[in-house]
């Protein structure tokens, strides 16, 4: 892993606040889960599911338009925030313009809740797994949106992660250098 994190363009610096995460493996990770499910879920929408909606009563058919929308907008969400990390890590934007509110992304709330509803008929199981996929997806980068960048949090108290790394610099030396 500190081998992987020393070939990394981390931009300004790596006591920078918020480019450790973003030169880190588990943002690399992370950023790497999104866009794969932003690309199976256009593979989808656009091949199997298109297929199976058109198999479906008037209102699952609904129901699946209204879902598949909000899962592609719950993408790109995701997919944005992981760009404007990158951004941050390649030095193009600095950590107080990420941490703007149009930046920043939204409390986590479940792409579907109507999805179980036992009124329709179920929806294609394609759908469900894209949909759990993206909500675990989304609660992890909220959690890491708000230990970025904090809830209305006092700026000067030290940042938690950043006090971790700034611990291991100080034992073991600057890995990025």
């Amino acid at each position: 892993m500190i081998e992987a994190m020393g070939d990394l363009d981390i931009g300004p610096g790596p006591n920078a606040p918020g480019v450790g995460f973003a030169a880190s493996e588990l943002f690399d990770r992370t950023f790497r889960e999104g866009m794969t499910l932003v690309d199976d879920a256009a593979a989808y929408l656009d091949g199997a599911g298109r297929q199976a909606s058109k198999r479906l009563g008037r209102d699952a058919a609904l129901l699946y338009a209204g879902d598949s929308m909000t899962l592609t907008t719950r993408l790109m969400q995701v997919a944005s925030w992981l760009l404007v990390q990158r951004a941050v890590r390649e030095g193009d934007m600095s950590r107080t313009e990420a941490a703007d509110p149009r930046y920043r992304i939204g409390t986590p709330a479940p792409c579907a809740p109507a999805t179980f509803n036992p009124v329709y008929e179920p929806l294609p199981e394609g759908l469900i797994e894209l949909q759990e996929r993206a909500d675990r997806l989304f609660e992890r980068i909220a959690h890491l949106d708000s230990r970025l960048y904090g809830q209305g949090e006092d700026d000067d108290a030290p940042h938690p992660v950043l006090s971790q790394y700034d611990r291991l610099t100080a034992a073991f030396g600057d890995v990025a250098a």
